[in-house]
């Protein structure tokens, strides 16, 4: 059952991921939650980026809670844990280190 809810959250990831890629909307999507968009140069193809950027983090994110099939007690479970945080940092770094500088109007 945990794996189900942990998949679907992975599957949420994945969709808004889809969404941002396919959006026609003129404004940028946000990365940090409650914080101001930056002003990009390629709208479009920031949203792109970003897009992937969500697609990717929800495949590995969904990849990551297979270990929550071993059961409750399993020992395997440490690697859910510390994997997410790896992931979501890593998500992190691409967007500061290659998304928002690449795309960044200055």
């Amino acid at each position: 059952m945990a794996f189900i809810i942990w998949a679907i959250v992975g599957l949420v990831f994945i969709v808004m991921g889809i969404y941002c890629m396919k959006s026609r909307k003129t404004k940028p999507f946000g990365f940090w939650a409650n914080a101001e968009v930056i002003q990009v140069k390629d709208v479009k193809d920031y949203n792109r980026a970003l897009g992937i950027l969500w697609c990717v983090y929800g495949v590995l994110f969904t990849l990551i809670g297979l270990p929550l099939l071993s059961g409750q007690n399993s020992g395997l479970l440490i690697m859910t844990m510390l994997g997410t945080m790896f992931i979501s940092i890593g998500a992190m770094v691409v967007y500061v280190v290659g998304i928002e500088s690449k795309y960044r109007k200055k």
